[in-house]
């Protein structure tokens, strides 16, 4: 089916006092963020003349037309739709693009949930943060203290496992080395963590324990498993009772091993590697090929809640914050590096974000805030297999972070100071094009 040429933009916006409270507190779909038929101007709660002085000589405004740019170019590299949602001190505003269903042509919809495939990391992350420092676990111990026998390797410990150091191969590459036929041969299929993890003993390990850099699902899987083995629960009742809940994350949720999506929710379509052949729509699946690594579901709002609280110290104490966001680069590019469960990315204008990216068959996301919480993203668009989509997205962080860019300053900017939009994105899962 064609795409459609509809496109959709909403705006809401919340006052500055409620996001000096700490967590926004409306983590569901406001008024303004209802769908509408044509695109509206940009909506803000007034403020106060000096609360808007202050909030315009601390940071850039976002550069909301750049946002829509990159969504639109998410969309013109083979989007059905994306959107992005942003908090600031000026408010919220959010805005859409094309749509998140391709067979009835629902207008994609800010209040939406969707998959947001590895940003899970980051929630696995906190939950097994919160347990060192309750004692039951220590960062730079082996695995296999905690869980004997399952490495073969002693020196592998959980730090290497959070900062993709372990050398642990990522089984999801021969898994979807053909992507379509791949990802129906898990579509609905329930794994135990260990067999994920077999799978991934199978293979060459990539590095040596603590040498370098190599991203890996399986170091997510085996976090899972500490997580389950140290509370006696399953992962979904920590996420729970640690994360979702006290963050009031009403439309965040674990459903592993259910396949659906509950209530309004965004569409995933995945294209094969063949071109010209029809998209897959993968919005019905397990993601048991991932489970702590990639499976939880969420929606815009939750995300800006979520990554604003972590930075803010509301999920860890200010030590293991230390820990987590102390990186090392992931590439030479020197604007992208990984702490424990967190990407770092350095923008052009020198503001640092700290977050994480997801991919899952359908769905690339983007959830990150400042370190000091005053301003949050978080943007998905409903394609994947495309890699040109998933860098447009990346293109709303420097819209959202580093405001309009004046002519002048783009043609004198450093090497050291580029234009992050322009990085082919990080890829969380194999792609072919």
């Amino acid at each position: 089916m064609p795409l459609t040429s509809h496109r959709r933009l909403v705006v809401s916006a919340t006052m500055i006092a409620a996001l000096a409270a700490g967590v926004a507190p409306a983590t569901h779909a406001s008024a303004a963020d209802a769908p509408t038929a044509t695109r509206q101007a940009s909506a803000a709660v007034p403020q106060s003349p000096a609360a808007a002085r202050a909030a315009a000589t601390a940071v850039p405004a976002p550069d909301m037309e750049g946002v829509v740019a990159a969504l639109d170019a998410a969309m013109a590299n083979g989007a059905p739709g994306a959107m992005a949602r942003f908090s600031g001190p000026g408010g919220v505003q959010s805005r859409a693009v094309g749509v998140q269903d391709r067979v009835n042509g629902t207008p994609m919809d800010i209040g939406s949930r969707f998959r947001i495939g590895s940003v899970s990391k980051t929630f696995s992350t906190v939950v097994l943060l919160q347990l060192v420092q309750e004692g039951r676990l220590t960062l730079d111990a082996p695995v296999n203290t905690y869980l004997p026998g399952l490495l073969p390797d002693d020196r592998i410990t959980v730090r290497h496992l959070l900062t993709h150091r372990s050398g642990l191969a990522d089984y999801t590459d021969p898994m979807f080395a053909n992507t379509v036929p791949g990802f129906e041969s898990v579509r609905n299929k329930v794994f135990g963590y260990q067999e994920l993890v077999d799978l991934s003993l199978a293979l060459p390990r990539t590095t040596e324990p603590g040498v370098s850099y190599k991203y890996s699902n399986a170091n997510f899987v085996v976090v899972g498993m500490l997580i389950e083995k140290l509370t006696g629960r399953p992962v979904a009742d920590a996420y729970q009772r640690r994360i979702f809940e006290p963050l009031g994350l009403r439309h965040t949720s674990y459903v592993h091993p259910d396949t659906r999506i509950a209530g309004r929710h965004v569409r995933g379509y995945l294209y094969p590697d063949t071109a010209g052949e029809p998209l897959v729509d993968s919005t019905e699946q397990t993601v048991s090929w991932a489970q702590s690594a990639g499976a939880v579901i969420s929606d815009a709002a939750d995300l800006n809640t979520f990554t604003k609280a972590l930075v803010r110290g509301r999920l860890l104490s200010s030590a293991m914050m230390a820990e987590m966001t102390t990186v090392t680069p992931t590439d030479t590019t020197n604007t992208r590096f990984y702490g424990l469960g967190l990407r770092r990315y350095d923008l052009s204008c020198g503001t640092r974000v700290y977050g994480h990216t997801g991919t899952v068959q359908g769905f690339y996301t983007y959830a990150f805030s400042t370190r000091d919480g005053r301003r949050s993203l978080s943007a998905v668009a409903n394609s994947t297999n495309r890699g040109a989509v998933n860098t447009a997205l990346g293109g709303t962080l420097e819209a959202a972070f580093c405001g309009k860019k004046p002519a002048s300053a783009a043609r004198s900017a450093s090497p050291a100071a580029r234009d992050f939009s322009s990085l082919p994105a990080e890829r969380d899962l194999p792609e072919r094009h």
